[in-house]
């Protein structure tokens, strides 16, 4: 019974994991002191942080998952590591955090380090797809206070990486002039293949 009312009293605290800015509990713990915050919100940049979360979340997928008790990567985890590999290096002055989440069996204390464990074998990786480490960082393990599935059993969707836009690179050289919205709107190099000329010819068929 008492299992059963700290899972619901985690389910409460769950929904209650973003604001009206759209930052997750992870981005907000994590994202910096008041002083640094409140400079970041006068200059722009957080905004546009924001804004870049919002779409690396939407155009990429941001998340893989684990077997069991353990943090080894498998095919599909890495083609999704690939992807986001892709995406991150369009923006070069882009930082990113990787949060490490565990399912609910075993203790509070070894799912911590296994979640962290998960989030450094995501960096590794990233890092080995070109990605340079000072622009990536593994958040210490929420471990198992942050389910998708609220259960104390085996749970796939539980064991988890996310990534997730934390900032900008402040000394990087295409910000100083603060020019963050074009970092933002920047489209994939894909895009800028000109579109192909389509010969319209008739035809006789009837």
């Amino acid at each position: 019974m008492i299992r059963k009312i700290a899972w619901a009293g985690l389910m409460l605290s769950a929904a209650a994991c973003t604001d009206a800015t759209g930052f997750s509990a992870q981005q907000q713990k994590h994202f910096g002191d008041a002083a640094a915050t409140n400079a970041a919100v006068m200059k722009g940049d957080r905004s546009y942080a924001i804004q870049l979360a919002g779409r690396f979340a939407k155009e990429v997928p941001n998340t893989i998952n684990f077997d069991f008790d353990s943090a080894r990567l498998d095919q599909d985890a890495r083609a999704v590591l690939d992807r986001q590999a892709h995406w991150i290096k369009q923006f070069p002055e882009v930082r990113f955090r990787v949060f490490g989440h565990t399912d609910a069996v075993g203790s509070n204390a070894y799912n911590k380090s296994l979640g962290l464990r998960r989030a450094r074998a995501a960096v590794n990786y990233l890092v080995s797809r070109g990605i340079s480490r000072n622009r990536l960082e593994a958040v210490v393990s929420f471990g198992e206070t942050q389910p998708l599935i609220p259960t104390p059993d085996r749970e796939r969707r539980n064991r988890r990486t996310v990534t997730e836009v934390s900032g900008f690179l402040k000394r990087h050289p295409t910000l100083l002039d603060g020019k963050y919205a074009r970092v933002i709107y920047r489209e994939y190099i894909e895009s800028a293949v000109p579109p192909t000329t389509l010969a319209v010819t008739s035809t006789d068929e009837g």
